[in-house]
Parts: C-alpha cells; structure tokens; sequence
C-alpha cells in the first residue's frame, strides 16, 4: 500500500499527533495520585523558623523597564 504525495504530509501529521497523545496518556497513568500528602512541594514543607516568610532586598541594575507604545518614537 503506497500513499500518495498529496497525502503524506497529512499522514505524517496523524502519526506523530497519535504518538504524542499516546505518549502523553503513558505518563497521565504513571503519574502519582494527587492529593497525598508524598505529593507536597519542598518550598511548602520548609520551615525558615518563623511563619512569615522573609523578602530579601534585591538591587536593580540598570535604567526601569518602559514599553515602547509609539514605534516611531525612539
């Protein structure tokens, strides 16, 4: 069975679109249930002390961020 120039680009398109979804639904199922307490985030279980979390200053280099609204004006 031999398919036609016009419609390998679409046959080429389906596979790779079967794959992909195939591919995707493998991980969905080995993924772990949500919902269990194995499933937390580092950053929500670590505890720095107090409760409030803490803002590090951070120094900004360089002039401010301003869009360029009008492209003829530079």
């Amino acid at each position: 069975m031999l398919i036609r120039e016009e419609n390998r680009n679409m046959v080429l398109l389906a596979t790779v679109a079967l794959c992909c979804s195939a591919f995707a639904g493998v991980l969905a199922m080995i993924e772990p249930v949500p919902g269990r307490a194995a499933d937390k985030l580092v950053a929500e279980t670590a505890v720095t002390g107090d409760t409030t979390p803490t803002q590090i200053p951070v120094r900004v280099v360089g002039a401010p961020f301003e869009p360029n609204v009008n492209p003829r004006e530079r």
